[in-house]
């Protein structure tokens, strides 16, 4: 445990951002899960719809450095290529 107020008060930042972190990292994945659900159901429309709504939310959380820039481009270039091969 924490002793001094330096590392108490660290403690607490620590924890708010691991909060943050741990909301934006949800949708992050969510975000990517409903292109994939709509992609395996062949509904291509929907699917390019939710891709548009999924890269800003990929972009915001590389961008924090939840993920790094290069797994961020990774995800979005593969959605891309899935969706156009429908």
């Amino acid at each position: 445990m924490a002793n001094s107020a330096q590392a108490r008060k660290r403690a607490r930042q620590a924890e708010k951002s691991r909060q943050l972190n741990v909301g934006q990292r949800a949708a992050f994945r969510t975000a990517i899960k409903k292109v994939v659900y709509a992609i395996d159901a062949g509904e291509k429309d929907k699917a390019a719809a939710l891709y548009n709504d999924a890269i800003p939310v990929i972009d915001r959380v590389s961008g924090k450095g939840l993920i790094s820039a290069n797994k961020g481009a990774r995800h979005k270039s593969r959605l891309n290529t899935r969706i156009r091969a429908m």
